[in-house]
């Protein structure tokens, strides 16, 4: 039935909630996966490093790191690693990923490791070889210019520019990042018609004779969410307004698109884009739609393509991504790690993802040690025997649902396709860090503290945040240490209320059950203030305007419904404000329109034809905000007149 959101009974009246918002997909995972472990994660990227970037590493196929002396792209020496331990093809002449070798450097950076200095190389510098002069740009490989595939190309340039936020003393970073940014405008322009209309449907961009490419095989439209990436990082880092003017431009191109844009990682960048901008820029974009193309796939674009919801043998893969139908499932890990960098921050801004993210969160921090040799049985993986690795600092590339009659299976595209030795992946490992630096561990077994500033880069002046999610069934007592010697107010932007005040040292407050805290240690006693709904304290940004919030449950995407269905909503508000707009929509036909939420909800599939359809119910607020929430349903009722041939 359709409900308000519930407060909290403890809240006081002067509280400010955030309306919560869940993620279908996310209702299904368990709340505390099993087996459950959670590993060190910061430990393991520094292990990472330990292995990577050691050059006397001994052992079959090792070392995985080279000096290459081919001076692509700069006159200096520079460092190389292989993609893959005993990538045949890989060792000399430009033929490093940027994407790797890049993940790596940020990687240890996030973790506290000073790559600028790092046993007297600079390996900050040395990621010059990947900037290709001539086109103004990074590019994929040192030696291959622009214009393969979107994906590889922005990534090696946002990846270049968040460095450079980490690094910002270094020689020649800053013209570099804002060559590339620069170029990334041009690029954009040439894509935007007499109509100022953006076509990012290529596979991507040649920078030498300045036109998008297309491969005739596959495009890639997110790249949009990527290049805004860059133009942000670049307008956060310069000011110059073109840059901001085409991050939302960018943007406009991912709101017109009716099918889901999403090909890769880039995609990730979106919501969280999105939402920053809204707070610092007050542009409205919409972030619903973006996270959930994330969660929910591809359908037209990347085929298959999704996020995992299921056990596989004796264990929860539950918040994995990869594809979906090979070996009846074939997940990765890299992409869990970093959407986990992307997700983090975008709390501070949207703070009604909370409880669905903690969820997803504690699932892929769970189940990503599965990826390492010593996380699944011997048998259930294809490397076990190399020894190579014994503080297993690298992953595997990915786990398979079934293969050879194991299930799950540990293994990769190396050995299964036969192009190289071993399926560890330092190009997937090098990504660790981003887990390393966000994930520490609580009091309480099961409740984890995710850092939402660290992977915020370019902010403004920022008080501590952190996202604590209760999986339990009971409230928990959680405690935040290092705190310092002048005290703060601890407040919950999810609450909206300050759950401990003066507190100095280590600190406790409780967590609700299956429920989330997004904590900021602010000054003791700060003077606060309402800026368009936003909360600020002495000055600082701490938390962002509650909007509204609509779901749906018990339905899953793609879902085959047939009959009367009923729809159960949840129409959560603002404290203080009402329901200005709500709707019900199926496909193109509007089934309920009004100022209330219906109780209950009820959709007759027989008076539609069978086929697919959107389920979509949208919520406008009195104060302003609103949101909605769509689910692909495939109608089938087979004795139906309305779906019988004419």
């Amino acid at each position: 039935m359709a409900t308000q959101l519930p407060m909290r009974k403890s809240m006081q009246e002067t509280a400010t909630p955030s309306p919560q918002k869940n993620l279908h997909l996310v209702q299904v995972m368990p709340t505390v996966p099993k087996p459950f472990e959670i590993r060190d994660w910061r430990e393991k990227a520094k292990a990472f490093d330990r292995f990577a970037f050691d050059f006397d590493r001994k052992g079959d196929y090792l070392p995985v790191i080279w000096r290459d002396r081919t001076h692509y792209n700069m006159d200096e020496d520079t460092f190389g690693l292989m993609s893959y331990v005993g990538k045949s093809d890989q060792g000399g002449n430009g033929s490093q990923e940027a994407i790797t070798v890049m993940a790596s450097v940020l990687g240890a950076t996030l973790v506290g490791i000073d790559k600028s200095g790092q046993d007297g190389s600079n390996y900050v510098k040395m990621l010059q070889t990947f900037f290709r002069k001539e086109e103004g740009v990074f590019v994929w490989y040192p030696c291959i210019p622009s214009g393969d595939t979107f994906w590889y190309e922005i990534q090696a340039n946002i990846l270049y520019a968040v460095i450079s936020y980490f690094y910002p003393n270094q020689p020649e970073m800053e013209a570099l990042v804002r060559s590339s940014a620069d170029r990334w405008v041009e690029a954009v322009r040439v894509m935007t018609d007499e109509d100022e209309r953006i076509n990012f449907n290529y596979t991507s961009f040649d920078f030498k004779n300045m036109e998008p490419v297309d491969n005739g095989k596959w495009k890639e439209p997110d790249a949009a969410s990527g290049v805004a990436m860059l133009m942000y990082l670049a307008y956060l880092r310069f000011g110059d307004q073109k840059y901001l003017d085409t991050a939302d431009a960018c943007l406009d191109f991912l709101d017109d698109q009716e099918d889901n844009p999403y090909y890769e990682l880039l995609m990730y960048y979106s919501p969280y884009l999105a939402a920053r901008m809204e707070v610092e820029h007050g542009t409205r974009h919409d972030i619903t739609k973006y996270i959930n193309w994330i969660f929910d796939g591809g359908v037209e674009i990347r085929p298959d393509w999704g996020m995992c919801i299921e056990r596989w043998g004796n264990y929860d893969m539950h918040g994995l991504v990869g594809n979906l139908k090979d070996f009846g499932g074939y997940i990765f890990v890299m992409n869990g790690f970093f959407l986990f960098s992307t997700l983090a921050p975008l709390l501070r801004y949207d703070s009604r993802y909370a409880r669905t993210v903690g969820k997803w969160m504690l699932n892929v921090a769970n189940q990503s040690r599965l990826f390492y040799a010593d996380g699944l049985p011997a048998d259930k993986q294809s490397g076990a025997d190399w020894k190579g690795d014994p503080e297993h600092a690298l992953p595997y590339e990915g786990i398979r649902k079934e293969y050879d009659g194991k299930s799950p299976y540990a293994s990769g595209d190396a050995t299964v396709i036969g192009w190289g030795p071993l399926d560890f992946s330092v190009y997937s490992g090098s990504h660790v860090g981003f887990m390393g630096a966000l994930i520490g561990k609580t009091n309480v077994e099961g409740i984890l503290q995710i850092d939402c500033l660290k992977t915020d880069y370019y902010h403004q002046a920022a008080y501590p945040t952190f996202l604590y999610y209760n999986p339990f069934g009971s409230e928990q007592s959680v405690e935040i240490n290092g705190l310092g010697q002048d005290a703060v107010d601890l407040y919950d932007t999810v609450s909206g209320r300050f759950l401990a005040k003066a507190v100095t040292g280590t600190a406790t407050f409780v967590v609700p059950a299956e429920d989330a805290v997004l904590l900021v240690a602010t000054p003791a006693g700060g003077r606060q203030e309402r800026k368009n709904g936003q909360l600020w304290i002495d000055g600082v940004y701490v938390a962002p305007a509650p909007k509204a919030a609509v779901n749906m449950r018990g339905i899953q995407d793609r879902q085959k419904v047939n009959n009367v269905m009923k729809i159960d909503v949840e129409a959560g508000l603002p404290a203080g404000e009402s329901i200005k707009r709500f709707a019900f929509r199926f496909g193109s036909k509007v089934l309920y329109e009004g100022t209330e939420a219906p109780e209950p909800l009820y959709l007759d599939t027989l008076r539609f034809h069978n086929g697919f359809y959107h389920l979509r119910a949208e919520l406008e607020a009195s104060g302003g905000s609103s949101d909605f929430c769509e689910i692909g349903v495939m109608v089938e009722n087979p004795s139906n007149p309305l779906s019988q041939p004419n």
